[in-house]
């Protein structure tokens, strides 16, 4: 009996030539955890001590993530901050104390640790088939700092040794800057002023730290819960933005306010001729929040008798005036570092009170043009998306820049700065790639 064969439905495989070129491996997806560690453990990171010390060692397992990986792409304006830190390594040859070098080091390596948590994110946020996933270490930051925000208003006088004190030597954990981050307390107290009152600081030493971190994350928040309709996450995050306001409100700080009010008229404009009205909607029900918080805490008569109680802004303008008046000696590479001097009313070194001044004076003008430049770059670019998230998300660099001139960010912000940062970048990437809100799978459902 003859046998047939039923006709075949696909090509033969072809077989292999010895010039056929492999094909390449996939990398390895980066994991969230080491993110999550990070900046979803700021507690424990504070109990223990280890905040601001221990940040560039959690940016160096971040570092070692990445190389051991491999092949990570690099966010847009890369370029311009690896020659800022470029002309941050030069300027170390205008030190003129061995002293300066650790606090050096120590802001370097926070300069970096910002750049590596951004190629982190922005590798992470575009290979994550789930989106929204990668800003949930970010919100965890968030419930962390208003945790530790209200236990400064709860138990203001609150100080504790921590084990990273013990273990430093005396010598070092003495100095006055090192023994600030070390050594724990929940809120500022300033003892000369005419009205001294307790600001909530905590994890930070210094509450306008605090009110930096909290205009950047807020947006942050605000775009997680516009890329999730549903869940836990979303639900407790839209729950803990009122119960926010009270430590924020409390920590008096001007440029907090100011910067998150031209955040959200940049925001409010570009939703108005975009025509978005859920933007729109929720920029008034934070406007709807603020008003009615301030009810209640008389923010702006307590910032008033703030001012007009102490020198804040006399000492602030003589800092200022001697940073432009030293700079013409030193314009190219700074001075390396602040620096104690006795020419200003302030008890402050020249080059501190806002990170433009401490660029410009220890690191020269071009030094700050790159730093102005990275932010400016970004800016642009995040305001090219179209989601509703996205555009949140884009006014980050905004607040910073308004930030610039009254608050450092050679600490843990401009790691915050740039995690937000880099998944905007990748957001507004894979918006411009789908027709959907720019999220693939679950939170492509989202519309803009």
């Amino acid at each position: 009996m003859p046998v047939t064969r039923a006709p075949a439905t696909t090509e033969p495989p072809l077989p292999a030539t010895p010039d056929a070129e492999p094909t390449p491996a996939v990398p390895p997806r980066l994991p969230l955890w080491p993110l999550a560690a990070m900046f979803g453990l700021v507690p424990l990171w504070w109990v223990t001590g280890g905040f601001y010390l221990g940040w560039p060692l959690l940016g160096a397992l971040l570092f070692t993530l990445l190389v051991t990986r491999g092949r990570v792409p690099l966010p847009p304006a890369t370029g311009i901050w690896l020659l800022f830190l470029a002309l941050v390594v030069a300027s170390a040859t205008r030190l003129t104390l061995p002293t300066s070098l650790p606090t050096f080091v120590l802001r370097l390596a926070f300069y970096l640790t910002a750049l590596i948590v951004a190629v982190y994110v922005y590798t992470v946020a575009r290979e994550h088939p789930d989106q929204a996933a990668a800003l949930v270490p970010l919100c965890a930051f968030w419930f962390g700092l208003v945790a530790l925000g209200w236990l400064g208003v709860l138990v203001p006088r609150m100080e504790l040794t921590t084990p990273v004190e013990m273990l430093l030597p005396s010598g070092v954990s003495g100095v006055p800057f090192i023994n600030d981050m070390v050594h724990l307390s929940t809120a500022e107290y300033s003892a000369k002023s005419l009205n001294p009152i307790y600001r909530p600081a905590a994890p930070y030493a210094y509450t306008n730290n605090y009110g930096s971190a909290y205009a950047m994350t807020l947006p942050c928040v605000v775009a997680y819960t516009m890329l999730r309709r549903r869940g836990p996450l979303r639900w407790a995050l839209l729950a803990s933005v009122p119960v926010s306001l009270v430590p924020a409100f409390l920590t008096l700080n001007r440029a907090m306010f100011l910067s998150l009010g031209v955040g959200l008229a940049v925001l409010g404009a570009r939703a108005a001729l975009r025509g978005n009205t859920r933007v729109a909607a929720s920029i008034g029900g934070m406007v709807v929040l603020g008003g009615l918080a301030s009810l209640f805490i008389p923010v702006a008569e307590m910032i008033g008798n703030r001012v007009d109680a102490s020198d804040t802004n006399t000492d602030r303008l003589s800092l200022y005036s001697e940073v432009l008046r030293r700079v013409g000696d030193s314009p190219w590479l700074g001075y390396g570092a602040p620096m104690d001097v006795d020419t200003v009313t302030a008890e402050a070194p020249i080059g501190t009170q806002g990170q433009l001044w401490m660029v410009l004076f220890s690191h020269g003008v071009p030094a700050l043009v790159c730093f102005l430049a990275w932010f400016v770059a970004v800016a642009l670019s995040c305001a090219r998306s179209i989601s509703a998230a996205g555009q949140w998300l884009s006014v980050v660099p905004v607040v910073c820049l308004v930030q610039v001139p009254f608050y450092g960010m050679a600490n843990q912000n401009l790691a915050v700065a740039f995690f937000a940062v880099a998944f905007a970048l990748a957001l507004t990437e894979r918006e411009r790639r789908s027709p959907t809100d720019g999220l693939p799978q679950r939170a492509a459902a989202v519309p803009a």
